[in-house]
């Protein structure tokens, strides 16, 4: 108990968090009788486990289909408003100073809203939750990345968007959804889009699927961090403690590619019976910059400190390790330098002050050692 309070006091960094996988339970049922949507239970603690339940099937295909609900609720410009600032509000309760939220603007015009309509409106409930978080004594800085769908057309104009509003809370691009059968490369247009006006790219890549997802990811198209990102760990051998990576691992270490790995999510999606065989442990060993992450904190109960803290338990971690995940997610964020200075030197490293040294030594701290 002691660690979890000292993980929820510390500042920190949150990558890889969907704006339909993180609603309030009580806020879907206050927005489903307008929306005309049927819900499966009517309490709020009920329907928080039932989406839970509903995750826990081990495959990312029934996993996905919790998002029909949430995204029902989130087809006009106040309920988006309304969804992105609680989400805000309630990362900034657990202790987040800076959140990346990502979603896919083509699922919420079924009731006419346009792209642009909707990327305003989560803009909008971004900078209320800012400013709500920071009237209550909570300094948290929230940016949104839009994605393309695989299994979808790409959306026209997506990049565009993300271009015009890259000033305006937005910092970049994602590829989410279903992994197998459905190439990320079926959207390079919009990342070579993004890449040439100087835009950041993340995709979804190596949960679901393996290897060749995650090479597709960086090398067709342009990816500068992976989304899960976990089977990169076939392509590491352990012999007598030791860790060879291979060309692909290799590349990914040398270059510091973060992972935005999402324990709890993972297990729901099959990567692993429980966390103890949970890769997280092997990658960070091996030198991998690994984040953690929540992915959907509704589906999955779970808030940024609980992940850190299951991971704390499960491997023996000190506030050292956490320390450092923190920053190598800080490290990783897609903000513009001068801000992500800031985010490093003024907000996470005094959080953190008295816990300068990680439980284990591993390659990542000869290849970036945190700043001092």
């Amino acid at each position: 108990m002691e660690l979890i309070e000292q993980i929820r006091r510390s500042p920190k960094v949150s990558l890889h968090d969907h704006l339909d996988g993180g609603l309030r339970p009580s806020t879907i049922i206050d927005l489903a009788g307008p929306a005309g949507v049927d819900l499966p239970e009517t309490t709020p603690e009920a329907l928080g486990r039932w989406f839970f339940d509903q995750a826990n099937a081990g495959s990312l295909v029934a996993y996905l289909k919790t998002f029909e609900v949430t995204i029902a609720v989130m087809q006009t410009y106040d309920n988006l408003r309304r969804v992105a600032k609680e989400a805000v509000l309630d990362q900034a309760d657990d202790g987040v100073v800076y959140t990346e939220i990502r979603w896919a603007p083509i699922l919420h015009t079924r009731a006419g809203l346009s792209e642009e309509d909707a990327i305003r409106a989560v803009r909008d409930g971004l900078a209320e939750g800012t400013a709500e978080a920071l009237a209550q004594g909570r300094v948290i800085t929230a940016r949104q990345l839009l994605c393309e769908l695989r299994g979808m057309d790409p959306t026209p104009n997506l990049a565009e968007l993300a271009i015009a509003y890259r000033d305006d809370s937005v910092v970049g691009l994602d590829c989410a959804g279903p992994e197998l059968g459905f190439s990320s490369a079926t959207y390079v247009a919009s990342y070579q889009t993004a890449l040439q006006a100087n835009m950041m790219v993340t995709i979804h890549a190596g949960e679901a699927d393996g290897l060749a997802a995650i090479h597709e990811a960086l090398h067709v198209c342009g990816a500068h961090r992976i989304g899960h990102g976990v089977r990169l760990i076939d392509d590491i051998q352990f012999s007598q403690g030791q860790s060879k990576l291979g060309r692909l691992a290799e590349y990914v270490a040398s270059l510091r590619i973060p992972l935005e790995i999402s324990p709890t999510s993972n297990l729901q999606t099959g990567i692993a019976r429980d966390l103890a065989h949970h890769p997280f442990d092997d990658l960070y060993r091996a030198g991998i910059r690994v984040t953690v992450n929540c992915d959907n904190r509704l589906m999955s109960m779970t808030t940024l400190t609980r992940e850190l803290a299951s991971l704390a338990d499960t491997f023996g971690y000190s506030m050292g390790d956490i320390r450092r995940f923190t920053l190598n997610a800080a490290k990783s964020a897609f903000l513009p330098w001068e801000e992500k200075r800031v985010l490093i030197h003024e907000m996470i490293a005094p959080g953190y002050a008295g816990y300068q040294r990680a439980t284990i030594e591993t390659a990542d701290y000869l290849r970036d050692k945190s700043p001092q």
